[in-house]
């Protein structure tokens, strides 16, 4: 199955969204957004779209009202999600989802792209949890690449679980928390060795912490 959603946001009016397939969304507030579930997706197989925008000097926060489930197909146990955001002149997004699980058995792709415009403002929440209750095999990759116009803000790909390069089924992580932030000017912080909030060279900071489960 393919999903398609398309939210945009413009002063003075509410959230426009367009959905087909296994995602819609409803406006919950002026300028709030969540995404909801219509159906089993993204099991093996299934791609989805996803594209927010928001326009000048426009607000918007997006949440989903629950988790979201990678499911190996009968076919095929990948899936794909493709995301895009962009965030023109003035404008601000509040981007927060529940995590998404890749159960047994199952891997996902997520592509994330970013297109910011100097005065922007974005945070971009990412969580993901490999296997539900006494699953591990389950697999996972994210791209995440955001500009600043025609500009390079950050290039970061992670891998978790099953295929990654760091697979270890008794010490590697089975967990990611992730958080972009424009603009953003908190120094370097780190908490052992497995969370870390980073300054990026063009403004803002990725703040990543990984774990045998979220919020370890």
């Amino acid at each position: 199955m393919r999903t398609e959603l398309r939210i945009i946001a413009a002063v003075g009016t509410l959230p426009e969204i367009h959905a087909s397939g296994g995602l819609s969304a409803r406006r919950t507030g002026p300028d709030m957004v969540h995404m909801i579930g219509t159906a089993a997706t993204p099991l093996g197989g299934d791609e989805l779209d996803i594209a927010i925008t928001v326009g000048p000097g426009a607000r918007l926060v997006v949440r989903s009202v629950a988790a979201t489930i990678a499911l190996p197909g009968a076919a095929t146990p990948q899936s794909s999600a493709n995301w895009r955001f962009e965030v023109a002149a003035g404008g601000e997004l509040d981007f927060d989802p529940e995590p998404t699980i890749v159960a047994g058995g199952a891997h996902h792709h997520a592509v994330t792209s970013v297109l910011l415009a100097a005065d922007a403002r974005l945070r971009l929440r990412e969580r993901v949890q490999i296997g539900r209750v006494d699953e591990a095999d389950g697999g996972w990759r994210g791209d995440l690449i955001a500009d600043i116009g025609d500009l390079p803000l950050l290039r970061h790909r992670l891998e978790l679980g099953k295929g990654g390069a760091a697979d270890d089924r008794l010490a590697g992580p089975r967990a990611l928390d992730s958080e972009l932030v424009y603009p953003d000017d908190r120094p370097v912080e780190t908490t052992g060795l497995s969370a870390s909030r980073l300054p990026l060279a063009g403004g803002g900071t990725l703040f990543t912490r990984t774990g045998l489960l979220l919020g370890s």
